[in-house]
This record gives C-alpha cells, structure tokens and sequence, in this order.
C-alpha cells in the first residue's frame, strides 16, 4: 500500500456523495486518506460529509467534516483559516465541487447561467485564493481542480454553461500553475468523461428515457466499451498531487478511457 501522503494535510472540497455509492469527491478523500493523509472533508451538506468522514474513520484513517458553501468567499476562507490554525498547513487542495445546469443556450436564463459559473469555475477561484498563500509560503503545495470532458470537447448534453465553466477551469488551471511554477506550488486538472456516479442518476438522468437507457447509452459511447468510475478519476487525482508528479504542472489529463481523441 502506498503512502504518498502520510503527514500531509489534504482539504477535498465536495468530498460528499451526491446518493448511495461512490462520487468522485467521496473516492477521492478516502483514497487520501488509505495513503496517510489527514483529509478534510468539505460538502454544502454537512451530513454528506459525515458520511464520508465516518467511511475514512471505519478504516482507521483521519478525517474531519465540514460544511460550507463553495460560494460564498467567507465560508472558504473561513474553513481554509481554522485548517490551517488547527494544523499548521494544507498541503492539497483537491477541488470536485460541480453542478451540471442543463439546457440549450435560448432556454437558459441569465440566473442559471451565472449560477453554473459561479459554482463550477467561481468556486475554483475562492478555493485557490484561500490556500495559495500559506502554500507559497511554505514553498510546496498540489492542487487539483477535478474539471470535465465537457471542458474539452463536445459531450452531446445541451449544458454550455457548464462546458464553458469547465473549459475556464483547464484554462485558469494552467495560468495559475505558470504563475506560481517558481514558487513550489504545483496545479493540475483531471477531466473525467463518462463517470457512473450517483451524480448522473440525478443530473443526466433526464435526459434519457429510463436509468437503464442512460446507463447502456453511456458504457457504448465509451471506447472502451464501459464508463469510468469515481476510483479511476481518484487515483489520477492523488498521483497529480503526489510527489511522484513533482515535474508535473499546468496539465489537464482526460480520464476518460480515451474519448478526448475519438472523432465520432
């Protein structure tokens, strides 16, 4: 068993899980957490990150719950300042706050447009404002910011906003790692694609006519023949953020069994 980050502190914003079973935030705080971290986990609903802070504790890991909202600038600096009063560092910030809002871009209103943003990309912006500068000071810190096939390449779901919020987040994702290339800190993206988490029971859902329709519609688009799961889109999010990829900044890696390249 690896242990990547035994004595590193890693904060997973949107840590819960949108249902039963396995979200990519969830996957990600408790893979952290087997390789030693002290994970804090953070979801706007507390219970859910009860529940993940509890599956981390039954294995004899660290955890702690926190509730915020990845929207409001004080309740990020808020949590980011007891963090760091209550254990002296963030090593990892892990970014997997995401609402997908769909519709077409005439059916949309300008409330659900700013919405997707503010959540999906704004979110990222507070996060990283918050950590950076006792990262900096430090001189090391890794933040992943869990992004989107969406923000890449077109998926076939009418959501633009959240394709447009996710290809700002590759984008901010690479300035930022630029910026602050000399300064110890590391940033980098992953772009899931076609990931069965419970999210898409409740987001995607309707855009089929039946669950099992989504569920065979989805493992035949990918070319692998099945979708990803909340552990493939985890486990390249902890080696981006482990000192294994110390040469590694400013990249976006699709996980997405290969779809990113396939023209149809």
């Amino acid at each position: 068993m690896l242990e990547r980050f035994t004595g590193k502190t890693v904060i997973v914003f949107g840590a819960g899980s949108a249902g039963q079973g396995w979200g990519n935030g969830k996957a990600a705080a408790v893979a952290y957490a087997r390789e030693g971290a002290t994970v804090i986990a953070v979801d706007l609903r507390k219970q859910a990150a009860i529940e993940t802070a509890e599956v981390i504790a039954a294995e004899e890991g660290r955890a702690e719950a926190w509730e915020a909202d990845i929207t409001s600038d004080s309740e990020v600096a808020h949590i980011v300042a007891e963090v760091m009063a209550a254990h002296g560092r963030i090593d990892v910030l892990h970014n997997n706050v995401g609402v997908t809002q769909m519709g077409r871009l005439e059916t949309l209103t300008p409330q659900q447009w700013d919405r997707s943003l503010d959540v999906n990309l704004s979110g990222v912006f507070r996060t990283m404002k918050a950590v950076l500068p006792g990262m900096v000071e430090r001189g090391t810190g890794a933040i992943v910011n869990v992004s989107s096939l969406a923000g890449m390449r077109y998926t076939g779901y009418p959501y633009p906003a959240y394709s447009a919020a996710k290809a700002a987040v590759n984008h901010l994702t690479a300035v930022t790692a630029l910026e602050y290339a000399r300064t110890g800190v590391r940033i980098n993206a992953v772009a899931p694609g076609l990931v069965e988490t419970p999210l898409i029971f409740e987001q995607i859902s309707s855009e089929y006519s039946s669950t099992e329709e989504m569920l065979a519609a989805r493992h035949a688009a990918s070319p692998t023949g099945r979708m990803g799961t909340a552990w493939d889109v985890a486990h390249a999010a902890l080696f981006l953020a482990s000192d294994q990829a110390a040469y590694v900044t400013g990249v976006t890696i699709p996980v997405d069994g290969g779809l990113h390249v396939r023209c149809l």
